[in-house]
C-alpha cells in the first residue's frame, strides 16, 4: 500500500471484508479462549468456567452463540439435572489453524502463557514444532513482508451501518487477561489491520473504520501501551502524531490472515476484499499453517500437545 492510502476505498474494503464481519462474530477474547480450550480437550460447562475463569452468564452465552454458529454442537451426557458437552463441528475444526496463530504470538511475545499448551507436537512427523504461516501455492514461508496487497471491495458482504457497537472496555492495567483481551478485541485487531493497510494519523484510522473518537482514543492509548504500536510526531507536521506497527503487531498478521481465510471458506463462502498476493511467486496468495520441521499443513486432530511449565 502507498504511504498516502485511499481512504474512501480503503474504509469500503474494510467495512465489507471477511475478516471485519467475522470479528462481529468472534472477535472478543471470550470466545477465542473457548475455542482454544475446545482445541485442548475441555468440553464441559464446569470445565470451561473453571479453566478460563469466565463469567457463568458470559460463557452461557458465549457457547449459545458458537453453536447457532454452527461452531460447536451439544450433547447431552446427564439427564438430571440437563448437563451438554460441547463439541467441535466441521465449521469449528477448521479455526484451527488460526487459533494456533494465537499460540504463537502468546508464545513468542506473552508475558503469561495462561492457561495454554507450552509445546505442541505434530504426530504426523513426531516432532516438537512452530507452527508457521506459508504460501499455499508454493508451499514456501511468508511474512507481511513479502505480501503485496490490493483492494476490492465485495458488493455481497454487506457494509457496516456505521452504528456505534457495545464493545467491552480495554486497558493492559490488569495484566496478561487483558493484554489478551486487547489482541483479540474486534476493534483493536481493525485497527491494526488499518495501519497493515497505510493508515498512520487518528483521523485516517477514524475515518476508514468509522469508529468515534473517544474509543478510537482509547484503543490507540492501549495498543501503545501494550507495545503493540508506536507513536511518534510527524515529520512533516510536529502536531500530528504517526501511529506505527512493532514487531509484536506484525506477528498478528498471521493470525489475521487465517481468520479471514477461515471466514471467506467456512463462514460467508466469499473472497476477502483484502487481496494479497505473494511476490515471490507472483500467485494470490492463501495462507496455510503448517508445521516448521515438516512443512506440512496442520490439523488438529494431528497435533497433540503439553501443558505445564514452560522451559
Amino acid at each position: 500500500m502507498t504511504e498516502t492510502p485511499d481512504l474512501d476505498l480503503l474504509r469500503e474494503a474494510l467495512s465489507t471484508s471477511t475478516l471485519s464481519h467475522a470479528l462481529k462474530l468472534i472477535g472478543d477474547r471470550w470466545t477465542m479462549q473457548i475455542l482454544m480450550g475446545a482445541f485442548t480437550g475441555v468440553q464441559r460447562f464446569d470445565d470451561f468456567q473453571t479453566r478460563l475463569n469466565i463469567p457463568r452468564r458470559t460463557l452461557s452465552e458465549r457457547l449459545k452463540a458458537l453453536v447457532q454458529m454452527d461452531m460447536l454442537r451439544p450433547r447431552l451426557y446427564q439427564e438430571r439435572p440437563e448437563r451438554y458437552a460441547y463439541h467441535l463441528t466441521r465449521k469449528g475444526m477448521a479455526i484451527y489453524e488460526a487459533t494456533l496463530m494465537t499460540w504463537d504470538w502468546e508464545h513468542r511475545y506473552g508475558e503469561n502463557r495462561l492457561a495454554l499448551p507450552t509445546r505442541l507436537i505434530h504426530k504426523t512427523c513426531g516432532h516438537a514444532f512452530l507452527p508457521q504461516m506459508t504460501c499455499e501455492a508454493c508451499k514456501e514461508p511468508v511474512t507481511l513482508r513479502d505480501l503485496t496487497l490490493s483492494l476490492k471491495p465485495n458488493p455481497h458482504l454487506p457494509h457496516d451501518s456505521g452504528e456505534p457497537m457495545r464493545t467491552p472496555k480495554v486497558t493492559v492495567g490488569d495484566g496478561a487477561l487483558s493484554h489478551l483481551a486487547l489482541r483479540m478485541d474486534r476493534w483493536s485487531l481493525m485497527i491494526v489491520s488499518a495501519a497493515i493497510l497505510g493508515c498512520r494519523h487518528f483521523d485516517q484510522i477514524a475515518h476508514v473504520l468509522r469508529i468515534s473518537p473517544p474509543l478510537l482514543s482509547r484503543r490507540l492509548a492501549a495498543l501503545v501501551e501494550a507495545g503493540l504500536l508506536s507513536v511518534e510526531p510527524d515529520r512533516e507536521d510536529r502536531r500530528r502524531r504517526v501511529y506505527l506497527l512493532t514487531p509484536s503487531s506484525r506477528a498478528l498478521f498471521p493470525y489475521i490472515a487465517l481468520l479471514s481465510t477461515w471466514a471467506s471458506e467456512h463462514l460467508f463462502h466469499e473472497p476477502s476484499s483484502i487481496r494479497p498476493r505473494h511476490k515471490a511467486c507472483g500467485k494470490a496468495f492463501v495462507p496455510r499453517a503448517t508445521c516448521g520441521h515438516c512443512h506440512q499443513r496442520l490439523q488438529a486432530w494431528d497435533v497433540t500437545f503439553e501443558i505445564g511449565e514452560a522451559a
